[in-house]
């Protein structure tokens, strides 16, 4: 392990490099040249690739420099989540000790339960659904999007104010391709949101409430093309533990040490994303409240 952590931090890490490359090309294929419903698919393919590439870079890749990583992957071309955000957010989500916490982890998919038990019964309800595959995948992007814009808004210090107002710029440059492409407006608004759901599917159990934070991440063992689109992030407890790792040494470092990881998550275990949609797609995996802890 120390081997593979010294590697990553005196090489460039190529692989990575020719996803971007390759990510930035697809997308640019979507707008300029493919037909409209082609497009789409494609486009919401490339920036779903962009979100986890966004992650991967946020973890030190593909250069040992930040900002040299940073310059390469800041276009939001998801359009509502300000990079610079994303990646605070991101980092303070990596405490282990904290994961699923509903105060204190930013991507904690749980409710407190006192904040559970105010909210109206239309909105439990939508809730609920949510916490299905179906519901996840239709409703997650908008119900993530505005839950993050509300607590960014609640907070209001200068580092949200900052990482928003570079969004702005940035934003208005994804606007400005888009508007001089072929593809409309309302048809990369349904990519980025496709994109969103197939995030959203990676999100909707990578962590569970558990009371050793050892126990909260989990592994998907046969991802396909959903491993590839999520760089490796479906073995999830692997990256939590070795979150410096590049993307690509993640399986192989999986199959050496597989027994240790399951005894280390304590089992939470899919054999792959079929798995996971066949058993959950109208049946919700977990509750809103968090099960564990009431403040």
């Amino acid at each position: 392990m120390r081997k593979i952590k010294s590697r990553q931090r005196t090489q460039i890490a190529w692989p990575t490099i020719f996803v971007i490359l390759g990510c930035y090309g697809a997308w640019g294929l979507s707008l300029w040249l493919l037909p409209v419903w082609g497009g789409i698919i494609v486009a919401a393919l490339a920036i779903a690739l962009h979100a986890s590439l966004q992650h991967e870079v946020i973890h030190g890749h593909p250069f040992a420099r930040a900002w040299l990583n940073d310059l390469i992957i800041w276009p939001p071309l998801t359009l509502f989540i300000p990079y610079a955000r994303y990646k605070a957010t991101h980092l303070a989500h990596h405490h282990d000790e904290v994961i699923t916490d509903p105060f204190d982890d930013p991507e904690s998919n749980y409710l407190d339960a006192g904040h559970w038990e105010k909210l109206s019964g239309v909105m439990q309800s939508v809730l609920r659904l949510n916490n299905t595959v179906a519901g996840r995948l239709i409703l997650g992007p908008a119900i993530g999007t505005i839950a993050f814009a509300v607590c960014e808004w609640r907070k209001r210090d200068a580092a949200v104010v900052r990482g928003w107002m570079l969004h702005v710029p940035a934003m208005a440059a994804v606007l400005a391709m888009i508007a001089a492409s072929p593809m409309p407006l309302w048809a990369y608004l349904i990519a980025a949101y496709a994109a969103m759901s197939i995030l959203k599917l990676r999100t909707f159990l990578e962590h569970q409430a558990h009371e050793r934070a050892s126990g909260r991440s989990v592994i998907v063992e046969r991802g396909g093309l959903l491993a590839f689109l999520f760089l490796n992030n479906n073995l999830h407890v692997v990256h939590h533990m070795h979150p410096q790792v590049a993307w690509y040494l993640l399986p192989a470092l999986y199959r050496s040490r597989k027994d240790h990881y399951l005894r280390r998550n304590g089992g939470y275990y899919f054999a792959s994303y079929r798995e996971v949609i066949g058993k959950y797609l109208f049946t919700a995996k977990d509750p809103v409240a968090h099960p564990l802890w009431r403040r």
